[in-house]
């Protein structure tokens, strides 16, 4: 190889890496999505009209959250930065479970495998299974990519008020909620 070749596999390699630094970067920052406020209620109203099914396999209508602040996290076990989060969002429900607010996972996977990272994990929240059908709902409450970790909180007036895309901290959420609690 000679040395200009040298040099430009280097500076190829590099890039490579700056970008997926950054993109890795930009997914642990998480990134929200900026929705009209039309798009906010038609997303929620989405949501609130779906129907998903619970670990134990009975079909949950999301409604039946309306009127509360609802925190959806779409997660998969394979998702590493999802698998980071849970114990924060565990930490989160725990402390705010009594104040009309509740923490929704939408596992996009198989209900075995989500199952046993559930008891694994003692997670204390609903998880419901969206497979690949909750990709739809993802896109219509503001994630078009269709990327993981995508939470989005949903205010007691069924609008959505915020979407995070990438790792949610406890920190985060309690930002947003707080005031919605007053």
């Amino acid at each position: 190889m000679t040395k200009s070749n040298k040099f430009s596999f280097y500076v190829v390699v590099a890039l490579i890496s700056l970008a997926a630094g950054i993109a890795y970067k930009s997914r642990e920052m998480g990134i929200s999505t900026p929705l009209s406020s039309t798009d906010r209620k038609a997303g929620a109203d989405k949501f609130f009209g779906a129907t998903l099914t619970g670990l134990d396999g009975t079909p949950q209508a999301m409604s039946q959250w309306r009127g509360k602040i609802v925190v959806v996290n779409f997660w998969a076990t394979w998702c590493m930065p999802c698998r980071d989060e849970i114990p924060e969002l565990i930490d989160t429900y725990a402390a705010y479970q009594q104040k009309d607010f509740v923490i929704l996972g939408v596992a996009i996977d198989e209900i075995e495998k989500v199952t046993a990272f559930s008891k694994e994990f003692n997670i204390n929240y609903p998880v419901l299974i969206g497979e690949f059908d909750a990709f739809t709902l993802t896109e219509a409450m503001g994630n078009p990519q269709g990327a993981l970790p995508f939470t989005v909180t949903i205010g007691r007036d069924g609008t959505i008020a915020d979407t995070h895309l990438g790792r949610i901290k406890k920190k985060q959420i309690e930002e947003i909620i707080t005031p919605m609690l007053q």
